[in-house]
């Protein structure tokens, strides 16, 4: 028997590759060392976890099977590994195989449990975690610190938050690790109130308790006690510093993410992988494309584009800013394995831009390269038909899905079919569609059905869905704004009044449109009919200008079809001209250096008269305009759209 400062052994440590492994591994075989237990369990722990990749874990599976009466390191050991890789599934495989092999003399220990536990919740297999949770408790194991606190980390996972503190409460004894399992469990069970008492009453914190509540605050959407936390954390490490620039740019305050990822930076802190693509992210939702031109050239600088998941953001942050030519270059030059990621976001971006060609053209080298397309690179082609009118083509794409890669339609793949119909004006064959699918159709997928009755103008069938939506959602102010617009076109002015009566009522609010710009790297926001301060003044009074002189030049009248009130045209006309894409377009073009595009991101779909206007503005400030709407990409150049009307 030898011991563990074995020259072998110690040459295992420093092998970084599964190639290195084999030859001492084959050096071990030829002198029978390999059949002593201490070397079979080193051998089998560091191709388990000291390697990555499913190939080093394969070869540990094998070095286990061969080896006879493995112990129950070995097995806590490949059940580790298989806990924490992408087949979870063969850790609880092999926990109960250790649970019911009589040939051993080991049984399941703390360890063998808590490793289990932890690949019930990746699976988040709340029958798995609960069976487990029993044998644990027959073992005298439940309230075990290690045991106890990957049960409440399991039991978070799967939702059962009230199962999660029935655990912790019936722990005998608590670490810091403990306390930040049960406060994530808190935020994952939507339990805001409990996570907020249960940080104040810890009686140690880490940063991992300070980040724990960061995100869960950031993704509840209360920005401002994140905030707070994050400005009282006693030490902010790189974690923290991630998550509240990722948190800002999750809840639309893009500014914030910028102002923070610079903070970062001054105080020298090391910028991680998670902290670039959250600030990129930012970059991608706030269309600031001169910030992501500056991270871009940081990126490279400093290695990051070797990381896949970085360069992924890169070229999504560059297709939703516009600018697809730099997209396909960050895409072309990866250095890392382009994955299904990779491709589907610059799809995706080609869609938004109505390039469907190039999509189609990009989906076939995705094919022939080998990487398999998933369920959103299907539903990035169906919006690329969709917008393109490529009803055909749709079509073959959503029998591919099912058909050639077996990936069985979700509601979003059904609802991109139903936009495809309605946006090509084919409403009856969209509505049998949505009568016809093998699940009950949702609020979102009439909804799609709404939105393509108020485009073309179909009262009767829209009354019809209207109906349909008001027994699935029935306060949703969106439905009955778009119902007033179908019947605002028609001229049925009672019926709009009616509609908008109800809303002041029910106390229903329109949701506002509001616009982005960037300006000099920094992001400002215009929302319609907003109150004048120092920046909206400069905007209205561009605008000001600008109407006046598009009147005269170039004959503009405004589009008063949509406005949602039976109002004299002169009121209509002063409606429409405060949307908040000619706001932000007025501010740019009053800071504009010539040579510039202008880009502006609204949240809302672009109205026609805004369309018509920016059309005319093209061509009368001779300026290319790009606007992202809710939908699409609109670029106006010469007084034309890249989408030819069709949107």
């Amino acid at each position: 028997m030898i011991n563990s400062d074995h020259p072998c052994l110690s040459l295992l440590n420093r092998c970084k590759t599964l190639a290195s492994v084999g030859q001492i591994h084959a050096h071990l075989s030829k002198t029978g060392l390999d059949a002593d237990p201490l070397v079979a369990g080193k051998l089998l722990l560091h191709c388990a976890t000291a390697i990555s990749g499913s190939h080093a874990l394969a070869y540990a599976h094998i070095l286990f099977a061969h080896f006879p009466g493995p112990d129950a390191f070995m097995y806590n050991t490949l059940i580790r590994g298989y806990s924490e890789s992408q087949t979870p599934e063969c850790s609880l495989e092999l926990f109960n195989r250790l649970n019911r092999d009589s040939a051993s003399l080991s049984r399941p220990d703390s360890f063998s449990f808590a490793f289990a536990l932890k690949a019930a919740a990746s699976l988040r297999s709340l029958r798995a975690g609960s069976q487990l949770h029993s044998q644990a408790f027959v073992h005298g194991l439940s309230t075990h610190l290690f045991v106890g606190t990957t049960l409440v980390s399991m039991y978070a996972e799967c939702g059962r938050g009230d199962s999660a503190r029935k655990v912790f409460g019936e722990m005998p004894r608590l670490n810091v690790v403990t306390w930040n399992a049960m406060l994530t469990a808190c935020f994952r069970s939507s339990d805001l109130e409990g996570a907020r008492s249960l940080f104040y009453r810890m009686p140690f914190r880490n940063s991992a308790s300070y980040n724990v509540q960061i995100s869960g605050l950031m993704k509840s959407g209360d920005v401002e006690s994140a905030r707070l936390i994050f400005d009282t954390m006693p030490v902010k490490d790189d974690v923290a510093w991630g998550s509240v620039i990722v948190g800002f740019a999750q809840n639309s305050c893009y500014d914030e993410a910028f102002r923070h990822f610079r903070d970062m930076q001054r105080t020298g802190m090391r910028l991680t992988e998670v902290s670039l693509t959250g600030v990129l992210s930012a970059c991608a939702d706030a269309g600031a494309l001169e910030f992501g031109k500056m991270l871009h050239g940081f990126v490279e600088k400093s290695g990051f584009l070797d990381i896949v998941s970085v360069s992924n953001a890169l070229l999504d942050a560059y297709s939703k800013c516009g600018d697809m030519g730099m997209s396909r270059l960050v895409f072309d030059q990866m250095t890392g394995e382009r994955t299904a990621v990779s491709w589907t976001s610059v799809i995706s971006g080609l869609a938004l831009h109505g390039c469907a060609d190039e999509a189609i053209r990009l989906f076939n080298e995705m094919e022939e390269s080998g990487v398999r397309p998933d369920g959103i690179t299907f539903v990035s082609m169906l919006y690329a038909c969709s917008h393109a009118g490529l009803i055909k083509q749709g079509c073959a794409y959503f029998s591919k899905m099912r058909d050639l890669y077996g990936i069985e339609p979700g509601i979003e793949h059904y609802g991109c079919m139903v936009d495809l119909y309605g946006r090509a004006g084919k409403l009856d064959e969209a509505y049998e569609f949505v009568l016809q699918m093998p699940m009950e159709p949702t609020d979102i997928m009439w909804r799609t059905l709404l939105g393509a009755c108020s485009i073309h103008g179909n009262v009767e069938l829209g009354e019809k869905v209207r109906e349909k939506l008001s027994d699935l959602d029935p306060n949703n102010s969106g439905d009955r704004v778009l119902l007033s617009n179908i019947y605002a076109v028609a001229g049925k002015w009672k019926d709009v009044g009616a509609i908008r009566k109800s809303m002041r009522e029910e106390r229903m609010k329109k949701a506002p449109g509001w616009s982005v710009i960037e300006v000099d790297k920094l992001v400002y926001n215009f929302v319609a009919g907003q109150k004048q301060g120092d920046v909206s003044q400069e905007a209205y009074e561009k605008l000001r200008e600008m109407m006046s002189r598009l009147r005269e030049e170039g004959g503009y009248v405004p589009e008063v079809k949509s406005v949602l009130h039976d109002i004299e045209d002169e009121e209509k006309e002063g409606s429409v001209e405060l949307h908040s894409e000619k706001l932000a377009v007025a501010f740019g073009l009053k800071r504009w250096c010539r040579g510039k595009t202008i880009r502006v991101v609204k949240n809302l779909r672009i109205c026609l008269d805004c369309h018509e206007f920016m059309k005319r503005v093209s061509r009368l400030y001779e300026v290319e305009i790009v606007v992202r709407d809710r939908s699409r990409f609109h670029s106006f150049k010469d007084g034309s759209c890249s989408c030819r009307d069709y949107w």
